[in-house]
């Protein structure tokens, strides 16, 4: 059902930087302000927001039923295939008095369907990514716990995974064990998330699942899950064998950057100063070419959200906020070493580190 709360909230900023609407496509930010998650397929729909604290609703007729069940009585616009949703979607915006005006669109308004708006209707649109995610930035006491829930799942795969992997195993393998002992602990939405092998794991979004797990070889797994609409993130890197010199070295200075950043996410902080901090332990030794990402990002009802940890984002910590820092090191060809938690600044304003297990090297014999 409709947030009521958060559509005054919304309708309030809105009017304050003179936007006359939000309109939000299925995605998290839909899920926060309903409590509930479309059937999405690539038929255009929208909730849309007004500065007036007004709501309605854009839907082919397929789901009509379903939108009705979410929009509290509240309008619900049905177009059908044959005819497309731009006349329905201008009736709409003619009924709420949007023609001409400012409208905001959420990240997860498709492209072609905006053009579409565009050419069918008089609107200018804006960025809108801003509004819901600022909404939801500062967790409520609730949201933190299912986040801390959400994070012992995923440690608790981990425990097991280690004990799982062995030479001659694909990253598929590895991937589809992580996604069952997540579902296994209570974990939704787990699909095993980004497991990568040696040279693979110098991508930082490796998406490949094919390689073999060889007598010695550098495994890095990079997965979460939700519990309760909350999302957790964990990476962790193992060595299958003896660990190298070289090896020890890049998993060393990964670590210490990844304390070095956690260390500096305290209540207050520049969020520029934490990354920062991170980055400089990997800059002087050399490596700084091979962090080529930022330090972290948010965390809550998206696996990535605001705040984005890295040197542009100009904001502090404030209690309620969480997010990753997940330094890493990677060197095309040959190696990519990551190790990532979820922090949050909790209710106390204290830092805390929602995953326990270790991030000491374990080598696999």
């Amino acid at each position: 059902m409709i947030n009521r709360e958060l559509i005054k909230k919304l309708a309030s900023q809105l009017k304050k930087d003179g936007v006359s609407a939000l309109l939000v496509a299925p995605s998290s930010d839909l899920i926060f302000l309903l409590g509930h998650k479309p059937y999405l397929c690539e038929r255009f729909q929208a909730l849309v927001v007004t500065d007036k604290e007004e709501t309605f609703y854009i839907c082919n007729r397929l789901t009509e039923a379903e939108a009705i069940g979410f929009m509290d009585g509240d309008k619900v616009y049905q177009w059908m295939d044959s005819d497309g949703f731009t006349g329905v979607a201008k009736q709409a915006f003619e009924d709420f008095g949007l023609i001409g005006k400012k409208i905001a669109v959420n990240g997860a308004v498709r492209a072609f369907n905006l053009v579409k708006l565009m050419e069918a209707i008089d609107f200018t649109p804006v960025n809108g990514k801003d509004y819901l995610e600022l909404t939801r930035i500062i967790k409520t006491p609730e949201e933190l716990e299912n986040l801390r829930k959400s994070s012992l799942i995923v440690d608790k795969v981990f425990e097991d995974i280690v004990k799982f992997i062995k030479p001659g195993m694909t990253e598929r393998d590895v991937k589809n064990e992580i996604a069952r002992l997540s579902k296994l602990y209570g974990g939704e939405g787990c699909d095993g998330g980004i497991v990568a092998v040696d040279a693979n794991a110098a991508n930082p979004h490796y998406f490949g699942d094919s390689a073999v797990i060889g007598e010695h070889a550098v495994v890095e797994m990079d997965f979460g899950c939700t519990y309760k609409g909350m999302y957790s993130d964990i990476t962790r890197t193992v060595i299958v064998g003896k660990a190298t010199e070289r090896e020890k070295e890049i998993y060393n200075l990964v670590l210490q950057a990844n304390l070095a950043g956690e260390a500096a996410a305290v209540n207050g902080a520049w969020i520029p100063d934490i990354d920062a901090a991170a980055r400089k332990v990997i800059a002087d030794a050399g490596y700084g070419y091979e962090f080529n990402h930022r330090l972290g990002h948010g965390i809550g009802y998206a696996g990535h959200e605001a705040p984005y940890i890295h040197g542009d984002y100009k904001m502090h910590l404030e209690p309620g906020m969480a997010f990753s820092c997940e330094p890493g090191i990677y060197i095309r060809g040959e190696i990519g070493i990551r190790i990532e938690d979820v922090v949050i600044i909790n209710e106390k304003g204290e830092t805390e580190i929602l995953n326990k297990c270790t991030k000491e090297l374990i080598e696999i014999y």
